[in-house]
């Protein structure tokens, strides 16, 4: 059984790049997206890096997505928790891994209101690359239909303001939609969103 979160330091890098670009870059919405898409189906065909198996890394053809939307890319409100919140989160095995609620996003998607918990992982947050990462567990209407129904993670920055850029177009998959053999966090009921987030990865399979 593997330890999901620290099995995917290299792609929890990818996607850190990815949040610092789509805030400073000049590349277009489109750019940042496909390059995202291109990388993550190069980690998973990998040898090194993939949670595949073998057979199924060689059947791997590359994941499918939701068409790009920037409906979903939404400039939120960014509150930081009053003290430090630290709890054990709930995973697809019994680990328990320690996470702290970091603070509190809040943003609109069609006019509506809507917040998610951010969190911080207790082990990430002492690897000097890592000290600065943000976790983003999440569900919505669209899971177990045509995304995975375990919910999807995004990985984000402590921002210096009062303000995150969260991108539900770089929204992936946890290993453990494609291998029991991992055990991953599993999105609070705080984090459930009663919409449907037609952006990033879809159904695993």
């Amino acid at each position: 059984m593997y330890n999901c979160p620290l099995n995917m330091k290299k792609l929890i890098a990818l996607f850190t790049l990815f949040s610092l670009c789509s805030q400073v870059d000049a590349q277009t919405f489109q750019e940042e997206v496909l390059a995202f898409q291109e990388d993550l189906n190069a980690h998973y065909k990998s040898k090194e890096d993939t949670p595949l198996d073998k057979k199924a890394r060689r059947k791997f053809k590359g994941h499918q997505f939701f068409p790009m939307n920037e409906k979903f890319r939404v400039e939120a409100r960014f509150v930081r928790a009053d003290s430090s919140v630290s709890f054990k989160m709930k995973t697809s095995t019994t680990r328990l891994p320690m996470y702290e609620i970091y603070g509190q996003v809040h943003f609109e998607i069609d006019g509506k209101s809507y917040s998610l918990n951010v969190y911080q992982s207790h082990t990430l947050r002492t690897m000097e690359e890592h000290e600065n990462s943000l976790f983003l567990p999440f569900t919505d209407a669209t899971n177990g239909l045509t995304s995975y129904g375990g919910g999807r993670y995004l990985d984000l920055e402590i921002p210096a303001g009062d303000t995150m850029l969260i991108d539900f177009n770089l929204a992936y998959n946890p290993y453990c939609a494609y291998s029991y053999r991992f055990s991953c966090p599993i999105p609070p009921k705080e984090n459930d969103l009663n919409v449907k987030i037609l952006a990033g990865i879809k159904l695993a399979h």
